[in-house]
């Protein structure tokens, strides 16, 4: 990784601390903190997955198991320079985990806000994942199922496809 790049990196990792911190602030519930995280992520997703797909040159996925291994080896590498293990939990390969043995958003996190349990520091990517996915016509739910920051062994994200979303094509009307 080239030292501009880990500058910037580090640069976004202090910025998204300082809004997080901004956001516990402003919402009292960590469940709002939650969802503001999330719907930033999924916005970003929507817009994000442009730009991936420019630079990434992958070709159509044909399976969820397919589509998790670009998310883990190809673009969480290309944007945040880790490579999660990936792991399908279910015999009709619709639930998929990403475990991340480094997660660049806490690296200058030891734990979570006094007070502050409930709160998911790194929802922002569940929401890029999910904006990501929708985008390219796929619905699916995406959580923290373990984070090293409320003290389990592994940072575990959950991604569990519900159903192909269907291209919506104009019919012209005769």
């Amino acid at each position: 990784m080239s030292k501009r790049l880990g500058r910037s990196r580090e640069l976004f990792v202090l910025t998204y601390g300082a809004l997080v911190a901004q956001l516990c602030k402003d919402y009292e519930k960590d469940e709002d903190v939650n969802k503001h995280l999330d719907r930033m992520g999924y916005d970003i997703g929507i817009r994000l997955v442009e730009d991936f797909l420019a630079r990434s040159a992958v070709r159509k996925c044909r399976s969820y198991s397919e589509t998790v291994d670009v998310i883990a080896q190809v673009a969480f590498k290309m944007y945040l320079g880790v490579t999660p293990s990936v792991s399908c939990s279910n015999t009709t390969e619709n639930e998929f985990f990403l475990m991340l043995d480094k997660n660049p958003l806490v690296d200058f996190v030891e734990e979570l806000p006094a007070g502050r349990c409930s709160l998911c520091y790194c929802n922002l990517l569940c929401g890029v994942i999910r904006g990501a996915l929708e985008m390219v016509h796929l619905a699916a739910e995406v959580t923290f199922v373990q984070d090293r920051l409320k003290g389990d062994d592994v940072t575990e994200i959950g991604i569990t496809f519900s159903k192909k979303l269907e291209d919506k094509k104009h019919k012209r009307q005769k």
